[in-house]
């Protein structure tokens, strides 16, 4: 077994594992990356459609130490984004350890260290290694999820998650289901219809619909009011623009936006023409949860029956942390999401942080990657 010891080890090399590693860099903190995939960004590189943007302004997306290039545009497309990590990874010379697996990390009170076992795909040699510090930077949408349904596998077209979606033209006359919707089932239903796919979508919780306007709105809002008073800005612009939603099969929570997306990790969904589809009818909304399938017909928990050619699950992401992570009882919950309260998130017990795991997006990893760094720093000062 090989091992080795190092000052800090970074679970994941997606945004909020690079915004470590360039911090630690600007500390002069020696480091490794350990990632599972390929490569860096696989969420961006592999698994995300061809139309994604950035849903806010690119001052709100930026990671820690090296601003957008001013030439490109407010909402950052998916290729420009990639350009903008590739210049990263580059600037601060980040290099990964890739196609490493965690299989276990657990704090060694002997030797005040923590240990990790992480399987090398590439060698089938379990490595281990040994430090001081462990960040958990693997991110909100670690491992895709599809729900269990009954009759499932009695379907005969595509049934895909939304990572392995890259357009509609493959759907073109096809009557395909999307199930979820978030910000990917919407604009996926989007790129089908825009494609020539007779699309539906299941949309069984209410939705906050938001412009890109409203939500940088509120983003401004947030540094000087209160979050409730915020939320009530954010419902009264939204029942403005979209009008009474429940004309077409959706409803508005009773919990405001930037509540739900910190309290729940639900965003709301930042629409951009999703909208106009549902109003128009081109996007048919179903309302019920999914009973059970046989063959094409999916019958509904509302007794009505469908029949469609493919299925596009948008259903989101689990996170596998608790797997493999041994020990915590105070930093992460069984869901890898963090039990201290904002602000005080980032930061667990025997040099345990993480990154990125709050619900606050690219900014809020950007903030934890910074608190980490100098946390850490502050402690080697003082050995």
């Amino acid at each position: 077994m090989k091992k080795e010891n190092e000052t800090v080890i970074v679970v994941g090399a997606g945004p909020s594992g690079l915004s470590v590693a360039a911090t630690l860099t600007n500390q002069s903190i020696p480091y490794i990356i350990l990632e599972r995939e390929n490569c860096f960004a696989s969420l961006w590189k592999k698994y995300s459609y061809d139309r994604l943007h950035l849903h806010l302004k690119k001052q709100f997306c930026e990671l820690p130490h090296k601003p957008f290039p001013s030439s490109f545009p407010s909402y950052i497309p998916k290729e420009k984004f990639l350009d903008y990590l590739e210049d990263y990874v580059s600037h601060f010379k980040i290099n990964p350890l890739y196609h490493r697996t965690v299989e276990s990390a657990e704090f060694d009170e002997g030797n005040e260290k923590w240990k990790v076992k992480a399987m090398n795909k590439d060698s089938g040699e379990v490595e281990e290694y040994d430090g001081k510090f462990l960040v958990v930077a693997t991110g909100e949408t670690s491992d895709p999820f599809v729900p269990e349904i009954e009759g499932l596998k009695s379907f005969p077209g595509k049934v895909i998650h939304s990572t392995v979606f890259k357009n509609g033209k493959e759907f073109k006359d096809e009557h395909v289901l999307v199930v979820g919707s978030g910000n990917s089932g919407m604009e996926i239903a989007l790129d089908l219809i825009n494609n020539g796919a007779k699309t539906s979508i299941v949309v069984r919780s209410p939705v906050h619909f938001l412009s890109r306007g409203i939500l940088n709105l509120g983003l401004f809002l947030m540094k000087y009011l209160s979050m409730e008073m915020v939320d009530s800005v954010m419902v009264m612009l939204s029942k403005i623009v979209y009008g009474d939603v429940t004309n077409y099969g959706v409803s508005r929570p009773n919990e405001g936006p930037f509540y739900m997306k910190v309290k729940y990790g639900k965003y709301p969904v930042v629409d951009v023409g999703t909208y106009h589809k549902i109003k128009s009818r081109e996007l048919k909304v179903l309302p019920a949860e999914i009973e059970c399938v046989n063959g094409k017909d999916v019958l509904f928990k509302n007794s009505h029956l469908h029949t469609f050619d493919s299925i596009i699950f948008c259903t989101g992401f689990k996170r596998s942390t608790h797997k493999w992570l041994k020990g915590d009882d105070y930093l992460l919950n069984d869901d890898g999401i963090p039990k201290p309260s904002y602000p005080i998130h980032w930061k667990g017990k025997n040099g345990l942080y993480c990154v990125g795991l709050s619900r606050r997006g690219f900014y809020g990893a950007a903030g934890d990657a910074e608190n980490v760094a100098n946390d850490i720093r502050s402690i080697l000062q003082n050995l």
